[in-house]
């Protein structure tokens, strides 16, 4: 069996290479049989380096030949040649290794390699001739996609000839159990032509110098674009400790688009360009660093070593395939003066968290006596998106036994205290307006109780309260750094500052009942979020305007953004009710509930500019409120369905990266009737309030491990219709359900006898142990020659060798 699949193999690429026209029909497999005598078997991911997979495409492996590093910050490279001779396009990564042991990863291309050895110091080089970055991939970074028809051209007459792979091993404590790493990329090619070119174009400072204790030091790159037009996708920031934030823009006619801005403390991925940016002949590419030189008591200069800096911003494009270029730099500014215009957010820092600036770049000048991997597990655990858990409701929780009105909005105060806001003993109904938005109850005063309460977010118990005879229709509450309640009145058509212990607003926005769309009128605003880093005033304005108004700190108009929605399309930057805000200002971004349109729109908080939308099937038609929480999670609430309509009201976590939804959730006791606005805190605790039902429920994150494995007590005690419903949410999560026999049915089993469980859960052990070992004997059998099809492309790094005077870099 094993000599008809080799020679099945050898038959399959010789009839691949007859049809492409290949000048050596035997090339491939030659060079095939010197790479597999170059590599270990133990370094492979499969028996074959180089893996036919149809008639144009193939996998090539490229891996570590089995290396040990004897000392941390050790570059070793080693290189494999083109197995073809024809033109080929990379289409397609997949990286093999893991972060507890490689720092990153960088792939080259040329045409002749440093050194012919199986790996050598990459302080000798990578390429003798020009290098161009392919790919480069760094603590386990998120993919990033080259788009359809795009590949990086390799081979022919113009294409590189070799790859060279450099490993760039960090911290080599991993390395004490002496075990060898194979660490490298899979790359899938194809010899289908691709009309588009990707390509590398780095912006890098090289003369900067940061002096011992200065706050704030800026390096400032510019250079003209003088080639074809060319289509940014992706981009990716790099500096040392030092850094603090790296942006990167098109300027054009004076006009500064963002291309990307990012902490160079959190992983250095390729994150992709949210908004399209196209570069045409005679734009300026600009990007600036952040550094601050406090805690150093020399000069910083650019450098490899981990006390040296580094200012890097990289772009990948993609170019028509006559006039594509690969690689180009940018080591200059050409225009300083320029940067008195760059946008403010350029020079704002994006806060990290120290712990993960220690380990970020794999250099241990203040850790070398710290356990590493416990570091690492703790930045996995508090930086990277978790999503095994699930949210529920909290039982114990006694705020659902508040005597409140109309509840429309919630916050937390910087104690973590839940603040409420609610409508006494006033309601909104069809006759609290007219046709012009006028508010026809003005004789019933204002309300009478405090509308604003504080809680203990454990008990429900009451703090502090305040906000009585202030306020006719209260809607929407935010609350800044400073503890200041931020709230909108729909009947006055206001926005108010108020201090936790004054009677009085300290700030008013808008003219009393009077509403408009003008710079000082809103009509109907429907929330407020204040900027902790700049302290401008964003307000959403509101059911019968559709725009975002962007105040200053004390109350000035800056700019607004958005417009009404045409009643069969909703475009990027139209609203339907803009109904609720959630400020994220670690990305300098504002998303907003665009709620009849059942959708989340962010925008960029210094421009306005759109950024991107977040919309499922499950939201149904009306989405009323979203909330920001640590981690990169968003938290919303839908609202009921229309008649005829299948998708039921529940709560939304989703990862605000790529808008997946991780979990839903509902309430186990009564039921969302209109959840009108969502908070959620640092450590997954979610409030919800709700305007018809007049509560507040609290929701808890679990482990999902814990949450399957929990005691089904309040299934087995509880008897009513009501323990039918928490059966079904415990269990499964699908609020839709409302069968009451199917409920029964499933109350039954769960209840059945102890045999009968032990004899189920038996078997369902037993049967995935089976299986597993049928599909190792059948992968033994056939091994197999196929590359997979999960497609996923990651394209993430720490700088590589890019001038050879920086070390490794």
């Amino acid at each position: 069996m094993a000599g008809f699949g080799s020679n099945l193999l050898i038959l399959l690429l010789l009839f691949q290479n007859i049809c492409l026209g290949f000048r050596s029909p035997l090339s491939i497999f030659k060079r095939y049989k010197d790479i597999s005598a170059s590599l270990p078997n133990e370094c492979l991911g499969s028996d074959q380096p180089v893996i036919s997979f149809g008639l144009s495409d193939f996998a090539l492996d490229i891996r570590m030949p089995a290396v040990t590093p004897k000392q941390s910050d050790t570059y070793l490279c080693m290189s494999v040649p083109l197995p073809v001779d024809d033109e080929a396009y990379v289409v397609d990564f997949k990286p093999h290794a893991s972060m507890d042991t490689v720092h990153h990863m960088l792939l080259f291309g040329c045409n002749e390699p440093s050194s012919t050895e199986n790996y050598w110091d990459c302080d000798e080089g990578t390429c003798k001739d020009k290098s161009n970055i392919l790919y480069a991939w760094a603590r386990n970074a998120p993919p990033t996609r080259l788009p359809k028809g795009v590949g990086f051209r390799v081979g022919g007459e113009t294409g590189s000839r070799y790859f060279v792979l450099q490993v760039h091993y960090g911290d080599v404590s991993a390395f004490r159990d002496k075990h060898k790493d194979c660490s490298g990329v899979t790359l899938h090619l194809t010899h289908q032509k691709q009309p588009l070119i990707a390509g590398m174009y780095l912006m890098m400072s090289v003369n900067t110098v940061i002096p011992p204790g200065k706050k704030v030091v800026d390096a400032d790159i510019a250079c003209h674009y003088k080639r074809s037009p060319m289509h940014l996708f992706a981009y990716r920031v790099h500096t040392h400790r030092l850094g603090k934030v790296v942006s990167g823009y098109r300027v054009r006619n004076g006009q500064w688009t963002l291309i990307g801005r990012q902490s160079p403390q959190l992983p250095q991925a390729f994150y992709p360009v949210q908004y399209p940016v196209d570069i045409s002949y005679d734009d300026i590419l600009a990007a600036r660093c952040v550094f601050s030189g406090e805690g150093r008591t020399t000069e910083t200069h650019i450098g490899g070593t981990a006390n040296d800096e580094m200012c890097n911003f990289y772009i990948m494009y993609y170019m028509e395939a006559k006039h594509a270029v690969s690689y180009m730099t940018c080591t200059q500014n050409t225009n300083p003066e320029m940067f008195r215009n760059i946008p403010q957010e350029a020079n704002i820092p994006i806060p990290v968290k120290s712990d993960v600036m220690k380990m970020m770049h794999g250099h241990h000048e203040e850790t070398k006596d710290s356990d590493t991997s416990s570091l690492l597990q703790q930045d996995k655990k508090e930086d990277i998106l978790d999503q095994d858990f699930h949210i529920e409701e909290a039982v114990e929780w006694t705020g659902l036994d508040l005597k409140l009105g109309q509840v429309s909005g919630l916050a937390l105060d910087p104690e973590n205290n839940l603040v409420v806001f609610h409508r006494g003993d006033h309601v909104w109904d069809e006759n609290s307006f007219d046709s012009k938005f006028v508010y026809q109850q003005r004789g019933l005063g204002p309300i009478e109780q405090n509308t604003i309460i504080v809680l203990n977010p454990s008990n429900a118990k009451l703090l502090h309260s305040t906000g009585k005879s202030l306020f006719y229709l209260p809607h929407g509450l935010s609350v800044d750094k400073n503890g200041n309640y931020w709230v909108t009145d729909v009947a006055l058509h206001q926005v108010f500052k108020l201090g936790a212990k004054d009677k009085e607003p300290l700030l008013t926005l808008g003219v009393p009942l009077q509403p408009g769309s003008d710079k000082n009128h809103f009509c109907q605003p429907t929330d407020v979020a204040v900027d902790p880093i700049t302290g401008s005033i964003y307000v959403a304005d509101g059911y019968c305007n559709s725009r975002i108004i962007q105040f200053s700190p004390n109350g000035l108009y800056v700019m607004q953004w958005g417009e009404e929605s045409s009643l069969d399309r909703s475009g990027p930057g139209q609203f339907r009710i803009p109904h609720s805000l959630a400020l994220i200002p670690d990305l300098s971004q504002l998303c907003v509930a665009d709620r009849e349109n059942g959708r989340i729109q962010c925008f960029r908080l210094e421009t306005g500019e759109f950024t991107g939308e977040i919309k499922h099937k499950a939201f149904g038609r009306e989405l009323f409120a979203v909330s920001y929480g640590p981690g990169g999670l968003l938290f919303a609430v839908n609202g009921m369905p229309y008649p005829g309509e299948t998708e039921s009201v529940k709560g939304f976590v989703m990862n605000f990266s790529t808008g997946e939804i991780i979990d839903t959730f509902i309430p186990l006791r009564k039921s969302f009737e209109m959840p009108h606005d969502i908070v959620a805190s640092e450590d997954r605790t979610v409030f919800v309030g709700d305007v018809h039902a007049k509560a507040v429920w609290k929701f808890a994150s679990v482990e999902k491990m814990e949450h399957r494995s929990v005691k089904k007590a309040g299934i087995e005690v509880q008897e009513t219709k009501e323990s039918e419903t928490v059966a079904e949410a415990r269990l499964k999560n699908k609020p839709e359900a409302r069968d009451p026999l199917k409920n029964k049915q499933h109350l039954v089993q769960q209840t059945s006898s102890t045999g009968v469980s032990f004899v189920l859960i038996t078997t369902l052990l037993i049967i995935p142990v089976v299986i597993l070992l049928v599909i190792l004997v059948f992968i033994r059998w056939r091994k197999p020659t196929v590359y997979g099809a999960d497609g996923e492309r990651k394209l993430d790094s720490s700088s590589g060798r890019i001038l050879g005077r920086l070390r490794g870099k």
